[in-house]
Formats: C-alpha cells, structure tokens, sequence
C-alpha cells in the first residue's frame, strides 16, 4: 500500500458526516495506527448544498457517485448511500472493476449480492470490507474473521436491531404496547417513519446472513433464513415472561446441526440471567459459540453517526496497512453451500399464550391436544377465575418439533372456547 490513502465517500448522511469529522479530527492519530496518510480526495451526495455541520469545501464534488469510481486520485471508495440494488451496487461494482478498494455499511447490499462481489473483489486482488454494516460500532466481522479464526462456531446469534430493542425495552419498563412505543420511538429518531424494515425483522436478517456466511464460510443465503418481527408482541407477553424470569427479545440465531444450517429472526424468551438478555435499549450484542474459545460476548451501540464512522475507519486503516483478506472467513472460490435446517424441524421449548372461556373441561381438552402432538408441558400459568369469561392461559412445554407445536397451535384455535389465536414465542436458554 502507499503511504497516502484517497478517499471518495458517496453518501453524506449521518454516517457519512461521522467518517468526515474522525478523518478531519483524528487525523494525525490514524496516521500513527495506520502508517499512511488519510485524506478525502472526493464526495458526493444529494445535495451538495445541505448544511451538514462539517466543511466539505476542500473536497471535490461529484454530482454523480459513480464518478468516484472513476477517478485517479481515489483508491479507497467509501459506498454509504444504501440499498441492495440501484446506484449502490452500481458504485460498488464499477469500483472493484476499476481497481479501487471498497468500504460500505450496506449490509443489505452484501446479504443480497455479498457473494459475487467479493468474487470481483478477490478476482482484482481488491478489499470488500463492510465492518459498519452489522452491528455498527462493535467489531463482530473483525472477531469472526480474524480473532476467532482458530475455532469452528457451533451457534453464533445476537441482538442485531437497536430500534426493536429500544421499543422491547421501553414496553417492558412503561407497561405500554407495542404500537405507542413505536409511535414514541419515531418521534424520537429510533425508529423510521415506515418502520417495517426494523420491525418485522429484515434489518436483523441481512446482519444474520453476513454473519452466518463468516461463521460457516458458505455463501450468503438471505432467503433461508426464517424472519418473524415484534408487532405481535404484546404488554402482557412481557409481563408473563417477567413473571417467568425471562426477557423477551429479537433475536438473529444461526446454528449447525446434523440437519446443517438453521438461520432465523424472531423473538425469543431469554433467561433474565444470561448476557443477552441485559442489553437494553438501542444496544446490540451479538454472542459466538467456539469450540476453543467457548463463549465470548460483543456489546456496543449498533448504529449511530459515531459507531458506525467508527467501523468504516477501521476498514479503512486494515486498507492502510496493507491487510486484504477474504471478504468472507474464506476464499469465494472455497466456500460451499450447505443444507439448510428446515425450521418445521427446529427442537425447542415454547410459551404459548391462550385466551380461552373459563369453562368446566377447557384445560382437558387443551392437554388432550398436546398429548397427541407428544408435546409436554413444563408448567402452566392462570391467574384467577371469569367463569364463562375469557382469560388468558400460558404454557411453558418442553422441548418438542417445531411442527408439532404449530398443528398444536392450530388445533387449540379451532376449538370452541378459543378466542384468538394462541401467541407462541420460542424459548432459548443459551446454556
């Protein structure tokens, strides 16, 4: 590498305004750590008018992003514009086929197209480095990959979304549900005017295929991963798993078992006790299994201006320095697609939630519905009597098939006495 690194940055928003202030501030400190001089040679955004809080005066301007791809003083293209498809991966690949190191935090963009990419990437001898696109500030990519490289990883999973966890949180602490936390959350800034990326679990399934394709080296598999989010989720589900001693959060898991690579988005109740399960509001973690190593735990702010500006300078600094590493654990060429777990074969416990008529027999009539499933339960949860009223009755069950909880699930709703339909949220104890 050179001793001075050119910098095109496409996309001026909060993050980008972040990598501007360190490369401005930090200047003589990332110098020292990375052996190189830093500078920006070019932007490019929107508007070239907007008032960011910083000077951009010293930069030239591109009106069109792709432009950056193409210019002699630019080595290192900085791609913070967003989405999978459109002037991103145009950027992204007009870079990498004009010799110039790629930085993004678009982690949509390396879930959907992360595979052919690094392809192009590592066909030029180039880095494809994306540290800021999961869990922004903490470095997980950087773990996996490099810290964590002498062990094989039987579970790696996590809190991957800071807004679902600020509205769980939040719904916890208030009594509140889940649609007046959200409505706050928006006006807060946590959560976007059409949040549907981050609630229903998209945001936290991107970050979970990235990570599954370090943990496991195979190739980035969006679509097998099973996605639920939290609109379900009510005050009440909260306040049962409190009473159980457990915390509900979105969690992204990825496991390898005999049946290969289990990939899913959902929420889950968690033992109060464990890590996870204290990471509160907009903070991610994200926990990997080694069989070396055992259990090491990544806490962090999980976006933001800083944190993720944060990431991006250290892919910068690893590009400083001369490192060049498979964009994924492992070459493109070696990687090999593995079966994918079916989740109707996914073995766990479960808390069901029923509203049912408080009536002579209802309870037979559930366990009689278990009992063919072969469904057990653990222990069960009714407090108080509305005789010929409805009430709510939770179940823990132990350990049983997905499949026969969901036949489980749809039997008891079509019974007489049921109100709505059973709420099941999966259990993991992480021991």
């Amino acid at each position: 590498m050179t001793n001075e690194v050119k910098i095109g940055i496409a996309g001026l928003g909060n993050v980008g305004v972040g990598v501007v202030k360190i490369l401005q501030q930090q200047s003589e400190l990332l110098s020292r750590r990375s052996g190189a001089t830093l500078s920006i040679s070019a932007v490019s955004a929107r508007s070239r008018h907007t008032d960011r809080g910083i000077d951009i005066g010293a930069y030239e301007w591109c009106d069109d992003a792709i432009d950056l791809a193409r210019r002699d003083d630019v080595n290192v293209v900085v791609e913070l514009i967003g989405g999978e498809d459109g002037p991103a991966r145009a950027l992204v690949e007009t870079a990498l086929a004009n010799g110039k190191h790629v930085v993004t935090a678009n982690k949509a963009l390396i879930a959907r197209h992360g595979e052919a990419l690094a392809g192009l990437a590592e066909k030029n001898g180039l880095a494809l480095n994306y540290e800021a696109a999961v869990a922004g500030g903490i470095p997980i990519i950087k773990a996996l990959r490099e810290g964590l490289a002498g062990n094989q990883f039987s579970r790696v999973y996590g809190i991957l979304n800071g807004t679902c966890n600020y509205i769980l949180t939040t719904m916890e602490e208030s009594g509140r549900d889940f649609a007046d936390v959200l409505a706050e959350a928006q006006q807060l800034g946590y959560a976007e005017a059409d949040p549907a990326f981050d609630v229903d679990g998209v945001d936290a399934a991107h970050k979970l295929a990235i990570l599954t394709s370090v943990a496991y080296g195979c190739p980035v598999d969006f679509d097998a991963i099973h996605v639920e989010g939290i609109r379900e989720i009510s005050a009440i589900d909260i306040a049962y798993a409190a009473k159980l001693g457990y915390r509900i959060k979105l969690l992204g898991i990825a496991s390898k078992g005999e049946n290969g690579i289990e990939q899913r988005v959902h929420p889950c109740l968690v033992p109060e006790k464990t890590p996870i399960a204290k990471v509160d509001g907009v903070f991610n973690a994200v926990v990997a299994d080694g069989d070396f190593v055992d259990r090491t735990v990544f806490e962090g702010r999980g976006a933001g201006e800083g944190p993720t500006a944060s990431a991006v300078l250290a892919d910068i600094v690893d590009i400083a320095r001369g490192t060049i590493l498979p964009t994924f654990s492992i070459p493109v060429a070696d990687m090999r697609k593995q079966p994918t777990a079916s989740m109707a074969d996914h073995f766990g416990a479960y808390y069901m939630r029923l509203n049912v008529l408080d009536v002579a027999g209802v309870i037979a009539e559930i366990s009689a519905i278990l009992r063919d499933e072969k469904v057990s339960i653990e222990s069960l949860l009714q407090q108080g009597r509305k005789p010929g009223e409805a009430v709510p009755v939770v179940l823990i069950t132990h350990e049983c098939r997905e499949a026969s909880m969901m036949r489980v699930s749809d039997a008891i709703e079509a019974l007489a006495v049921t109100q709505e339909r059973p709420r099941l949220i999966r259990m993991e104890n992480f021991e």
